[in-house]
């Protein structure tokens, strides 16, 4: 492979076209294919960003014959896409979640694992700056010692009248991965929910640590609420507020204080965010021939796991564990 991994994009629509085109030459590689179902949108991402344009994956494919393939399309298409991509022999990157439900995440894990191949989910969180030094700072202490994390994550309204505009589904997905990251894998889940608008979840990690979590659409889009408190024992704390600023005490003194110059998610390098890391990480993994991310398919279906129990714990009104599937 040469140092600039040649990339194919499958999708041209408004959230990758601000997204993910404009990092690709930004992230070290070189985009040779756009392909959507919309002509005119492949070929205005073509002429705008490089490559050449198709509205049929197999020829992009096959005419280009890829480093790596991004797929940027809605979730109901992630998993049967990224199965096709990696059987025909290429790595992939999929937009968040890696499906519509846990199953058929597995069964892309299960697939990549044959292949051999990466398939990596574009969950942004696990690659910010604020939630990277998380990760960092408690790897610091003993698992035992990690005591709680608590999380108040919440949007502006909803249609919440399918799947794919299901608050919960599209938007807190993002927090059900982070979590995981943070603390590991989560054995039970008790929920209370109004509506699909609120939901107020208790969590039980299998490292014996609890979380809570707080999410609801009532609030705004333009001003985001996403703050985070993660508890050690020992006077060891962090708090994270809106994805960027932190502050971090230990033994009962502050140590540790970072505040960006931007604060909302649609002002920043890309780096606050995530969005330019993990293509920088997708990027860095394809040349160097990895097969693993920190966001790989076999973590982040994890998430549908939890978004599942926590659907059946809001309905029987009762705690609920969650079931991984063995890889």
């Amino acid at each position: 492979m040469s140092d600039d991994p040649r990339l194919a994009i499958i999708g041209a629509g408004n959230l990758s076209t601000k997204r993910i085109y404009p990092y690709i030459g930004h992230a070290g590689a070189q985009l040779v294919g756009v392909c959507d179902l919309d002509a005119d949108k492949a070929a205005t991402n073509a002429r705008r960003f490089g490559g050449k344009a198709y509205t049929d994956i197999d020829a992009m494919l096959d005419a280009e014959k890829p480093d790596g393939v991004i797929i940027c399309v809605g979730p109901a298409a992630h998993a049967q896409l990224a199965k096709k991509v990696l059987l025909a022999g290429y790595p992939v990157y999929t937009e968040k979640p890696p499906a519509t439900t846990a199953a058929d995440a597995v069964d892309v894990a299960r697939v990549a694992r044959e292949t051999g191949l990466l398939c990596m989910t574009a969950f942004k969180k696990r690659y910010n700056v604020a939630y990277s030094r998380a990760r960092q700072w408690l790897d610091k202490f003993d698992a035992d010692d990690h005591a709680a994390i608590s999380i108040d994550y919440c949007s502006g309204p909803f249609e919440n009248t399918h799947l794919e505009r299901m608050f919960l589904f599209d938007f807190t997905v993002h927090i059900l991965d982070l979590v995981g990251y943070l603390f590991g894998d989560v054995a039970q889940v008790f929920a209370f929910a109004k509506g699909p608008n609120a939901y107020a979840v208790s969590l039980r990690f299998v490292s014996g640590a609890v979380g809570s979590l707080c999410l609801s659409d009532g609030r705004s889009f333009g001003v985001p609420t996403e703050e985070v408190e993660i508890t050690v024992r020992g006077g060891n704390f962090m708090t994270i507020h809106n994805s960027s600023v932190y502050r971090i005490t230990e033994n009962q003194k502050p140590v540790e204080w970072r505040e960006p110059t931007t604060f909302v998610s649609g002002g920043d390098s890309g780096n606050d965010t995530g969005h330019f890391a993990e293509i920088v990480a997708y990027v860095a993994a394809l040349r160097q021939g990895e097969t693993h991310t920190r966001s790989s398919i076999d973590e982040s279906y994890k998430c549908l796991a939890l978004y599942e129990a926590i659907v059946t714990s809001a309905e029987r009104g009762a705690a609920v564990p969650v079931a991984y599937a063995d890889l």
